[in-house]
């Protein structure tokens, strides 16, 4: 079951998802690779994200959204999710994968388009 961010977005605003990282024993990790992509909740890609790649940094990495990301289109619901898949190192061996996905929803305001 994805997490779920309680914060929402603004229709075709920005929304900045912070994404911390962690091992086995809950220590802070960099990852050795960071991919996200932005769907609906039935698995299609939006606006073209997939496996965008982020040169990761630190244990916590941001993931901004932005304009057309958070269109709304009418065949769509307001609801979005965030996939990310990353790989890290640790005590127990090298390029370890992990995932995560969150789903946020995104306000739909009058007048915007």
């Amino acid at each position: 079951m994805p997490a779920k961010i309680e914060a929402h977005a603004r229709e075709e605003g920005t929304f900045v998802v912070l994404a911390t990282f962690t091992d086995e024993d809950d220590a802070g990790v960099v990852c050795d690779t960071l991919t996200w992509t932005l769907s609906d909740l039935d698995g299609n890609v939006l606006n073209g994200r997939s496996a965008v790649a982020i040169t990761p940094s630190a244990t916590t990495e941001s993931i901004v959204l932005q304009g057309t990301d958070l269109a709304m289109v009418v065949s769509q619901t307001r609801e979005r999710m965030l996939t990310l898949q990353w790989t890290y190192s640790s005590t127990y061996g090298t390029n370890l994968p992990q995932n995560e996905q969150a789903t946020f929803i995104i306000d739909d305001l009058k007048k915007v388009s």
